[in-house]
């Protein structure tokens, strides 16, 4: 402790302590570090009051609460300044703590149609298909100046060979989901939207016309091997096709049906084209058990069932094509 001061003077007979406002003051103390100017402590009462040479009683008003305090290991702290205004100071830490600053969370960009379920994921991967097809179409006929027009005309040996792939594939799908153990397809069985039976009764009446019921074609059965494969291997990729097989039928292989069984059966309805049932209603209900399973589905498995949306379009596409073959 350093204190400077003037020497002691006796007072009326009492020895008296003058400190100088200049007092320069340093104590570091196992329970107190202090810096200050004009500022004393003391670590025990015995120092204090016990010392004849500070007598603070006679000099300095201890009832003055802006000039003493105590603190939790009861030791005074004085202030020893003049000025009514000083207040005991505790010394900056060296250390200072940076501010916590919480971490922005990021948002993954929703795939279209993602918000309402993997159909819906899958009803823009077909929307897109589509328009490529039809800017790719038209920018075709633009370049050949529209001498490239291809004209639709189906035959009853072509519409018999696709009648035969079709049944084949849905032979494949309603086998898979009735034989599995897998949980998943437990779901699919007897839907209501199963055609293998009412496509063997056309193939059937077709075949009274002198024709010879064919063997499936390499479409039929490249895609109806490839069902096999896919449904040991991953669930969702299989029932990707499995709904898109009954929705590319119901939306459009209706439509080509009814239109060669105008040209070719003079409008027989046909077995392939009637339901029991509402059969927008019975894929609903499909598609509504498909958006509940893909909800526990990663990311991962969708992106790879949107993959496979697109296959399930061209295998399709090649069967159809031959009608025309």
């Amino acid at each position: 402790m350093l204190l400077s001061s003037s020497s002691p003077s006796f007072v009326g007979g009492r020895r008296e302590v003058r400190v100088k406002k200049t007092l320069s003051l340093s104590l570091s103390l196992s329970s107190f570090h202090y810096h200050s100017n004009f500022k004393l402590g003391f670590n025990c009462h015995n120092y204090l009051f016990n010392n004849p040479l500070l007598e603070f009683q006679q000099s300095l008003n201890l009832n003055n609460n802006k000039k003493i305090s105590l603190n939790r290991n009861g030791c005074f702290v004085f202030c020893c300044s003049a000025d009514d205004s000083a207040e005991i100071m505790v010394a900056p830490t060296t250390t200072s703590v940076a501010p916590l600053v919480k971490k922005r969370k990021r948002y993954r960009k929703l795939y279209p149609g993602e918000s309402k379920g993997i159909v819906e994921e899958m009803r823009f991967v077909a929307m897109k298909l589509r328009n490529d097809k039809t800017n790719k179409k038209i920018t075709e006929e633009e370049g050949g100046g529209g001498e490239r027009e291809e004209i639709w005309q189906p035959s009853i040996k072509g519409f018999l060979n696709y009648l035969v792939d079709s049944k084949l594939v849905f032979e494949t799908l309603e086998r898979i989901v009735d034989e599995s153990d897998d949980v998943n397809y437990a779901y699919f069985r007897k839907t209501g939207l199963e055609r293998s039976e009412v496509l063997s009764k056309d193939i059937e009446l077709i075949s009274q016309q002198d024709l010879v019921i064919p063997q499936p074609s390499s479409p039929g059965v490249s895609y109806a091997r490839y069902l096999e494969e896919l449904a040991e291997k991953s669930a969702p990729m299989f029932l990707c096709h499995f709904y898109n097989i009954y929705f590319a039928h119901i939306s459009g292989g209706q439509v080509i049906a009814k239109q060669v069984s105008e040209k070719l059966l003079e409008g027989r309805e046909l077995e392939f084209c009637r339901w029991e049932g509402d059969e927008l209603e019975l894929l609903k209900d499909v598609r509504d058990k498909l958006n509940q399973l893909g909800e526990h589905w990663s990311r991962d498995e969708k992106n790879k069932c949107l993959r496979e949306a697109t296959k399930s379009f061209r295998f399709l596409g090649h069967i159809v094509r031959l009608i025309i073959l």
